[in-house]
Order: C-alpha cells, then sequence, then structure tokens
C-alpha cells in the first residue's frame, strides 16, 4: 500500500477497546408481528417494501413470527439517490482513471452503484474479509485470541505497510488476537500473511461465498466489485449487534492509522469503521460512516496515475454523500 511521508518506526499503538454498536433500529417506527402476518402485507400496510423492511432488520428470508418485533423505515426520508449518483458521475468524469462506487443508506437499505458490479484489485482491503472470518471463528468457539502463529520469514516476510517488518525475528510467536489488530489498524503486510496461511485463502473465499459474496478471487486474483464488499460491510454491521467480537473489529477499523481516504475531507468528531488499500495506480477505502445518517460506501479505483488525488477522490465522494445525508 502506498502512503506517502508515513513514519518508519516502531512505535507502541494504545488502541482505543470502547466498543460502539450502531443501533439500526434507531431510526424506525416498530409494529409486532400477529398472527396471520406476512412480510408483504405488513409492508402495504405502512406503504413500504418487503426488502426494505427485511434489510432494517437484518432479515435473510421472509419467515416472521407472532410476537415479532420488527421496525419500519420512514419513507417520508427515504430518498431515491438519483441527485447523489448524478452528482458523484459528474465528479468522476472530470477524473482520471476508472472508479467503482457502492452506497447504502442504513435508514432505508436504499442503495446505488457505480460500475458496482465490476471487478477492482482488492489490494489491502482483503484483510477486512480475513479477520472477519477469523472473528466468527473465534465466536463460534473454533479459534481463540490467545492462540499463537510463528513467524517464517521465508513465508511470511513482506514489506509496506505495517510495523511489524522493523522488529519481527524468525521463530517469534504472536497471538491470533495481536496479529488481527496489526492487520487492521495498521495494515500489517506479515501479519495477513500469517492469518491467511493459517485460516487458508481457500476458506476465506468459502466464506466469503457464504456471506453473499459472488466475484470471490477470480481466476485466483486478490479482485472485488464494490457491492459485494458493500454486502461484507452490512454482514458484519449486522453481526456486531450482538457479536462483541464483530463490534472490535468494527473499532479497530475506526482506529486505523491511514485516513487519506473516506475520512479526510469529514468532520473530525464523524467516526468511520473503514480499510484502506493502495497497489500501484490502484487507490481504494471500504467503510461504515456513522454520521446523523449513517451509510456504507465503497470506492474502488484503477489507472490512477497519482495516489494523492486518488484518496483525494474517495473523500470528496465521501464527503458529496455525507453532506447529501445530513440534509435528510
Amino acid at each position: 500500500m502506498f502512503h506517502h511521508n508515513k513514519i518508519k518506526l516502531l512505535i507502541p499503538l494504545f488502541l482505543s477497546l470502547s466498543l460502539f454498536i450502531f443501533p439500526l433500529t434507531a431510526f424506525a417506527a416498530t409494529y409486532t408481528v400477529k398472527a396471520g402476518d406476512s412480510l408483504w402485507l405488513i409492508s402495504q400496510r405502512f406503504g413500504t417494501t418487503v426488502e426494505a423492511i427485511k434489510s432494517n432488520n437484518g432479515l435473510y428470508s421472509d419467515l416472521i413470527y407472532p410476537g415479532q418485533v420488527l421496525y419500519i423505515p420512514d419513507n417520508n426520508t427515504d430518498p431515491t439517490y438519483r441527485a447523489l449518483e448524478q452528482q458523484i458521475n459528474n465528479y468522476l468524469a472530470s477524473q482520471p482513471g476508472v472508479y467503482g462506487v457502492y452506497f447504502e443508506d442504513l435508514y432505508t437499505g436504499r442503495s446505488f452503484g457505480i460500475k458496482a458490479d465490476d471487478a477492482f484489485p482488492a489490494a489491502s482491503t482483503v484483510k477486512f474479509s480475513t479477520v472477519l472470518f477469523i472473528n466468527k471463528l473465534v465466536s463460534q468457539g473454533i479459534l481463540d485470541w490467545q492462540q499463537k502463529l510463528t513467524y517464517n520469514a521465508a513465508q511470511h516476510y513482506q514489506g509496506g505497510s505495517g510495523i511489524l517488518q522493523f522488529g519481527i525475528k524468525d521463530g517469534d510467536k504472536l497471538t491470533l488476537r495481536s496479529l488481527t489488530t496489526q492487520a487492521i489498524t495498521t495494515s500489517d503486510n506479515i501479519a495477513y500473511n500469517m492469518l491467511r496461511d493459517f485460516v487458508g485463502k481457500g476458506s476465506v473465499a468459502n466464506f466469503m461465498k457464504e456471506i453473499g459474496g459472488t466475484t470471490v478471487y477470480p481466476n485466483g486474483n486478490n479482485w472485488i466489485t464494490p457491492r459485494d464488499m458493500g454486502t461484507y460491510l452490512k454482514v458484519a454491521l449486522n453481526w456486531s449487534q450482538t457479536d462483541s467480537n464483530t463490534a472490535r473489529l468494527l473499532d479497530d477499523m475506526a482506529n486505523g492509522i491511514y485516513n487519506e481516504g473516506i475520512p479526510l475531507y469529514l468532520p473530525d468528531m464523524v467516526k468511520v469503521a473503514h480499510k484502506e488499500g493502495f497497489i500501484w495506480g490502484c487507490p481504494s477505502d471500504v467503510g461504515i460512516v456513522y454520521g446523523k445518517r449513517p451509510f456504507i460506501i465503497v470506492v474502488y479505483a484503477y489507472n490512477v496515475e497519482d495516489p494523492d488525488q486518488g484518496f483525494a477522490n474517495i473523500a470528496t465522494i465521501s464527503r458529496m454523500i455525507y453532506d447529501y445525508q445530513q440534509k435528510l
């Protein structure tokens, strides 16, 4: 990953462990399901859609039961987002390179995409899906945070992002918790390589497909679609409501050291759980913006010669969406 003028010293990171859980249900009316109800009947009663209700409640099927409390989106503030999509398209038309964007409003579940189903280099954003998989295995009791992995320089060494490269030695052992933290907060390449080799790239790929991925390592390459990454982020957000490990992952993402993309032009106090990525010509950033009207944003790109401008473009798109959302 490219990051200009980054400090290359081994610095202890004192990361905040305060967990945050965004209440998806805070922006909706409630309805208690009665015998004979269906999602279609409820959607007609409230003037919304089945998909909007499912999105607002984290439902993966149409199955509901009497006594269940559902959160109904308020369609009075449910825009089509055509104006915002056009604004972003107009901006990108004036910028060199090819960009893919996925947006989802976490109030209503409304979304739009620009080349959202095209494949782009995932770069270091792949670290998020790998760590999400490991968090799930820990939550299921299959793995333990205190389990230690052994560093093998011939197998795991990689320069670039991260701090382990400056001090780790052959045979050193690090816990899963330490490695997952480093892979997210400092985008540590060595930590990621150790984690990927431990759980297996194939297992990570299967996990990504299980949670909704459709373009997973196409032809063996580390490429992804903006929509797939948006799906993974939404799954993590839903899991974080009941799973402390996933909530902590999102907190790590909100306390990383690289903030040149999505958060760059946002107000300082806005929490952004995100993961940047970069290989030459291909800046990217993916995440969740916890503003007054929170949203998922995914931006990938290629053929971008100036990496600083590429990340600035991502930041500009993020600010466009943030301002639009704040006015709703």
